[in-house]
């Protein structure tokens, strides 16, 4: 069959599926895109000759900024559990370095993207060319070399013929969940509008099956010995779990063990909020009952999570000296931090192989009712923060307060930067294992947006509430225009107040003052930025891109506000001013920002003092659990 390679690539990624448990669903289920030159005659005529054929062969939404394209493909991605993602496709250069941003974010998080950026002539025939990097080292380096540290895999397709490995090679890495990220196939201009005769069976349907490792016996027995041996045993349940739809089974082994169960922000919504093993949020941004019960445990069971610096609290979290991991990972990289015991296993298969080993052992039940006291004491401290009855600018903590009331169990609460996803992580009750959806691993500005309309995309029957800070509006909110054309109704609440406020709180516990964390005019005496409030109306920006707005100055219209949106069919929204001096309940655990070691200024000598305390409490993990466990 004789196509450009363009053609090609729509036609052989329309025809890739991805398997688990015997349900099949597409692997690419569309591909967004913002054309110019390099690929609006190769890959945009490709999709322009697909539609007119067939509207559902790879179907096209266009995207408004390349960054927020590759967040929707990585918010849907991990609506679907990593089953099914969407394809992004630029122009040269500006076009395609903007989606660098989104692919880390994507690798970070561990969610499978694939990106097509267009590239300079593989030819060089007119080089060089417009937006041309010109290395001096190499007429074989491009701006897209930027994509290969934060990609999971990168090709370059100088050759027509050199698709057929590099397409198969692409989505066998988007269907490893150990090896789940961006995927970059680099497309030179020249070369996607270059025709080829192509084999018949390269475009033939084929199925992806996603694997369930199951834990080797030595390893499971390893295991269970430990746990067996605990006092007070700790579950730390991460994103796996509910990526490999682990859920149920997390759930059965916590009824039968006692076992309590604290968990990250890609973990959260593991267990419900209200059932009797839940901890709730684990780290800097946690409980204090999950933190209470992290600093006591002496073997501590991590499924399906990386182990970030907030999940630890910069590694002071579990602070019993003989304290102990088991790692129950797909990706060896996570398997083996902690010094823990690597348990390389799916989620459900090694939480049920877990159970088995496990069966007839229960802890202790002073353990477990301990576990449920703290559990209660907190949940009685997130009813005081959600009708804390701040005046007259309410608290960030009622607005969640009254999403969360509003909000059925099913909808999709999302967010990504700013104080929001901390708040969000203690004080949100979670109801759904879908519904709780909260990009934390890359932290980035300007995905929240662009993210509800992956999520929406992923699962049209929910309803979508997306949680934005000023800040974070600013920084990408073009994607509700693509919202508004394509009709995916989204309920956006824009938190105004006026700057950066966790980033304004964290300046001022580490002695910055808060120094560049508000808007407002320059004082023309004193030169700084600490004058008036700037007098920014995003809610007009809202209307301005075809959305409805609702603007809130209290509490009480913002409930109003908010179930006028959620009733309504259109993306709405709804703006609602808050003091961003009011903190949320604190965790009792720490973060690592290091502070100026030496400084005139006495907020910050205070601020260095404290940290140099904290930095004392700080563990390596490097005792080995294996040798534990074999003298045991």
């Amino acid at each position: 069959m004789r196509l450009t390679v363009a053609q090609a690539l729509v036609r052989f990624l329309a025809n890739q599926y991805s398997e688990r448990d015997g349900i099949q669903q597409r692997l690419v289920a569309g591909c967004f895109g913002i054309f110019g030159h390099g690929s609006v005659a190769g890959f945009g005529q490709a999709l322009l000759e697909a539609e007119l054929e067939d509207a559902q062969r790879l179907p096209y939404v266009l995207g408004r900024n390349e960054q927020g394209m590759v967040h929707a493909a990585a918010a849907f991605a991990r609506q679907r559990n990593r089953l099914s993602t969407y394809a992004c496709s630029t122009s040269v250069g500006p076009g395609a370095t903007n989606m660098v941003t989104g692919a880390a974010l994507a690798t970070i998080n561990r969610l499978p993207v694939l990106l097509l950026p267009a590239d300079i002539f593989a030819t060089r025939a007119p080089s060089p060319v417009l937006q041309e990097l010109e290395d001096s080292t190499s007429y074989d380096i491009s701006v897209n070399d930027c994509f290969r540290p934060v990609s999971r895999f990168f090709d370059r397709i100088n050759r027509p013929e050199q698709l057929l490995s590099s397409a198969l090679a692409a989505m066998r890495v988007l269907t490893d969940p150990a090896q789940a990220g961006a995927v970059t196939l680099a497309l030179p201009q020249d070369v996607q509008a270059e025709a080829w005769d192509w084999p018949e069976e390269f475009f033939a349907k084929r199925v992806w099956r996603v694997r369930r490792p199951v834990p080797e016996s030595e390893a499971l027995e390893e295991a269970a010995a430990l746990l067996r041996s605990a006092r007070r045993p700790l579950i730390v349940s991460g994103g796996g779990t509910i990526y490999s739809e682990a859920c149920e089974a997390l759930r059965e082994l916590v009824d039968a063990t006692g076992i309590p169960v604290a968990e990250t922000q890609a973990g959260k919504g593991s267990l419900r909020y209200d059932h009797p093993g839940s901890l709730g949020a684990i780290g800097s941004t946690g409980t204090t009952a999950a933190n209470a019960l992290a600093r006591e445990a002496d073997v501590v069971l991590g499924v399906g999570t990386r182990w970030s610096d907030f999940t630890t609290a910069s590694r002071t979290i579990f602070a019993n000296p003989e304290v102990s991991f088991i790692n129950l990972n797909v990706a060896p990289v996570d398997a083996f931090k902690q010094s823990g015991l690597p348990l390389l296993a799916d989620a459900r298969t090694g939480l049920e192989a877990l159970g088995g080993a496990l069966a007839g052992w229960a802890v202790e039940p002073e353990h477990t009712e301990r576990a449920q006291r703290l559990a209660h004491e907190w949940d009685r401290t997130v009813e005081v923060a959600y009708t804390l009855g701040h005046g007259p600018l309410p608290a960030q903590s009622e607005v969640i307060g009254i999403v969360n009331r509003i909000s059925e169990p099913r909808d999709v609460v999302v967010c990504a930067a700013g104080s929001m996803p901390g708040d969000l992580h203690k004080l949100w009750r979670t109801r759904d294992h879908k519904g709780y959806h909260v990009e934390y691993g890359y932290s980035c500005m300007g995905y929240e947006i662009a993210g509800g309309l992956g999520v929406k995309l992923a699962d049209p029957e929910r309803e979508v509430f997306v949680m934005v800070g000023d800040g974070s509006y600013l920084m990408m909110a073009q994607e509700i225009v693509t919202s508004v054309q394509e009709g995916i109704k989204l309920n956006i609440v824009l938190v105004q107040n006026h700057g950066f406020a966790s980033i304004g709180e964290l300046s001022e516990t580490l002695g910055s003052q808060r120094f560049g964390t508000s808007y407002r005019y320059r004082e023309p005496i004193s030169g700084r930025l600490d004058g008036d409030v700037l007098p920014v109306d995003l809610a007009a920006t809202a209307a301005g891109m075809g959305a409805k707005v609702l603007d809130a100055k209290t509490i009480d219209e913002f409930e109003v506000a908010l179930r006028e949106a959620r009733a309504g069919d259109v993306t709405t929204v709804v703006q609602v001013h808050t003091d961003p001096l009011i903190p949320a309940p604190s965790s009792g655990a720490w973060w690592d920002v290091p502070v100026a070691a030496v400084s005139e200024l006495e907020s910050t000598q205070r601020a260095r003092t404290v940290y140099d305390r904290h930095k004392r409490d700080q563990k390596t993990y490097l005792r080995s659990t294996q040798q534990k466990v074999t003298l045991q």
